[in-house]
């Protein structure tokens, strides 16, 4: 696990910008350092050494030299590859699972990335006709951003290192502002800094004369196979059993993340690790935001340890705006709060940890994902009917019963945006000054490409290609990423192995969600080994009492502050803001979601702008 830097047309100087660069990533790699320069590029790499300590420094070069490489990731089938590679003449100097990048260039092409079994992001720079070749996993595990300059292509795994170009001009793209306010992070390629783009999930490029070429090379294809749940069980058990063998691969200790659900403690259980970590939070409403309990009895079962820490309201909100930083873009995710707490406990132990990202989307963990079952009396009347009653509702105050009768009026496309759906178009245009920011199409607009793509689906599969196509890549594995390598801790997640989607996408529809419950292939195949109380546990994943607090005054003024402050002033109407936040303190609603959104966006912009 490392993390990366690189741009063309190399600044001929001692060496400081790369330097720049690469010293802003450090917490990526604080192991080692590399750095390749020509006149015509300019590779930066910095390494957490997880397999072949000794060996598998970046950039790396292939047997003549011709190509350059620096690689951010894990190939778990490098083994298998490598010696498919020895048997065609390929001859390697080190035992690390990056070379394997290098040889299946040279044999298979741009098709490498097809052959690889994963988590990644690289680059390939063939030194003899100028090409950049690089590529990102079929998930969006890892990151990779990039933006074209006038003279200069610039990339690297975080946007913060580009501010140490000289090229590089920081300016905000107002546009993605109104986006996240829906969506609570920024959905489409293109980022928080205008000309700075995300190389999609699934995705290789190159790039030569000026000009970048991009192609998918993976689409996920849901074609259900008729089965019974307990055969789907026993094919899930395998198969997640057989990735987390995999992921086991390193040559230090791997440790496990432990919430008290299902995801973390199948995930826990199958890899027998010996450390487990658990974070929970102060709170005046019991256990309610604390599940360390939970964890620590199940660790006691299963015969693992369990390091748990207690996280204070102090500690959360003075940490806020470091996280940020790390983020790179604004995420008003509470969620990743504690998972880089759970983050910075782990690396104090180990170097490498599982967890279990990514089990709701490939088998239908979203509670929201039983909506379409949840049939009831008026959904009998027409739709033509419900969708007029839904248009007249649009304009009445918004309440509980008036916003069911306006989702039961509209399709899936149109009121399925993802897991989160914070501010309304209407709403963000109300509180916006920003004519930019006011400009942006409506988010069912950026969500209908996907729609598209599985439009013949029923509509529970096209909620969960949505979510892995949108939510997973832009939320989930957003801050998995960035708060585990901001403490310098690898985060493995083999729920998100191509060998499992492959299965998932098989599930017929009544082994993934039912009116009961969810994910229901999972948890038939974690009862085997979990107690039954574990395997049909409802999602937490380390909740947090944003609720509570900003209805406490200390934080009341905390984001009062904030939503006051010249940074607001410029792009909200900050009267609104206020009401927002005074709706909430006096119980009437809760806002606590709008509000963080806001709050978190202001604390992001105060770091970077």
């Amino acid at each position: 696990m490392c993390g990366f830097v690189g741009f063309t047309n190399y600044i001929g100087d001692d060496g400081t910008v790369l330097t720049g660069m690469m010293d802003s990533i450090v917490h990526r790699g604080p192991d080692s350092s590399g750095s390749y320069i020509d006149r015509d590029i300019a590779l930066g790499f910095r390494r957490l050494s997880i397999i072949d300590l000794e060996g598998g420094d970046q950039p790396m070069f292939n047997e003549d030299k011709t190509l350059v490489l620096v690689f951010n990731g894990e190939i778990y089938n490098f083994k298998e590859l490598r010696a498919e590679l020895i048997k065609q003449g390929h001859i390697f100097s080190s035992n690390a699972d990056s070379e394997v990048l290098l040889h299946g260039y040279e044999a298979w092409g741009e098709d490498v990335v097809k052959n690889l079994r994963g988590m990644f992001a690289f680059v390939i720079f063939n030194k003899t006709d100028g090409t950049i070749f690089g590529a990102r996993d079929m998930f969006g595990i890892k990151p990779f951003y990039y933006t074209l300059t006038e003279n200069s292509f610039i990339f690297g795994s975080e946007i913060k290192a580009f501010i140490s170009h000289p090229e590089f001009e920081k300016c905000l793209n107002e546009q993605a502002l109104a986006h996240y306010l829906s969506f609570q992070y920024s959905p489409t390629e293109e980022t928080f800094f205008k000309g700075v783009y995300k190389l999609p999930p699934a995705h290789y490029f190159t790039f030569k004369n000026g000009e970048i070429k991009k192609t998918r090379y993976f689409k996920p294809e849901f074609k259900t196979v008729p089965g019974v749940l307990d055969f789907y069980a026993d094919e899930v058990d395998r198969a997640v059993r057989e990735s987390v063998e995999a992921h086991k691969i390193a040559d230090v200790e791997v440790g496990s993340f432990l919430s008290s659900g299902i995801d973390s403690s199948y995930i826990a259980e199958a890899a027998k690790v010996d450390k487990t970590f658990t974070v929970g939070f102060e709170s005046a409403d019991g256990d309610r935001y604390n599940e360390i309990g939970f964890a620590k009895q199940f660790a006691d079962t299963i015969g693992v340890e369990n390091i748990s820490k207690v996280i204070t309201p102090e500690e959360y909100w003075s940490t806020f705006p470091k996280i940020q930083y790390h983020m790179d873009e604004p995420l008003a995710d509470p969620a990743s709060i504690a998972l880089y707490f759970v983050s910075k406990l782990a690396s104090e132990h180990v170097k490498v940890v599982m967890s279990g990202e990514g089990a709701d989307e490939l088998f239908g963990g979203y509670r929201i994902y039983q909506e379409p079952l949840t049939l009831t009396v008026y959904d009998r009347l027409p739709f033509a009917v419900r969708r007029i009653i839904s248009k007249i509702c649009e304009h009445l105050p918004q309440k509980h019963g008036i916003n069911y009768l306006v989702r039961r009026g509209k399709t899936i496309e149109e009121r399925f945006i993802g897991n989160a759906n914070i501010f309304s178009k209407k709403e963000c245009d109300s509180i916006l000054k920003s004519d930019i920011a006011k400009s942006a199409p409506q988010p069912k607009i950026l969500c209908d490409k996907f729609y598209d793509e599985v439009a013949s689906k029923d509509d529970i599969t096209k909620m969960q290609y949505l979510d892995i196509n949108m939510w997973l890549m832009g939320d989930i594995l957003l801050k998995a990423d960035k708060t585990s390598m901001a403490n310098s801790l690898e985060l493995r997640v083999p729920f998100l192995d191509k060998k499992v989607m492959a299965l998932a996408e098989t599930l017929p529809l009544d082994c993934r969600v039912n009116t009961v419950t969810t994910k229901l292939a999972l948890r038939k195949a974690a009862e085997k080994t979990l107690p039954r109380v574990t395997a049909q546990k409802d999602k937490l994943g380390f909740p947090v009492p944003i609720r509570e607090w900003l209805r406490q005054d200390e934080y009341y003024n905390t984001v009062k502050e904030q939503f006051t402050s010249d940074a607001a002033e410029k792009y909200f109407d900050t009267e609104k803001l206020v009401k927002l936040l005074d709706t909430h303190k006096s119980g009437k609603k809760d806002l606590s979601r709008k509000i963080w959104t806001v709050y978190t966006f202001i604390v992001w912009y105060n770091q970077y702008f």
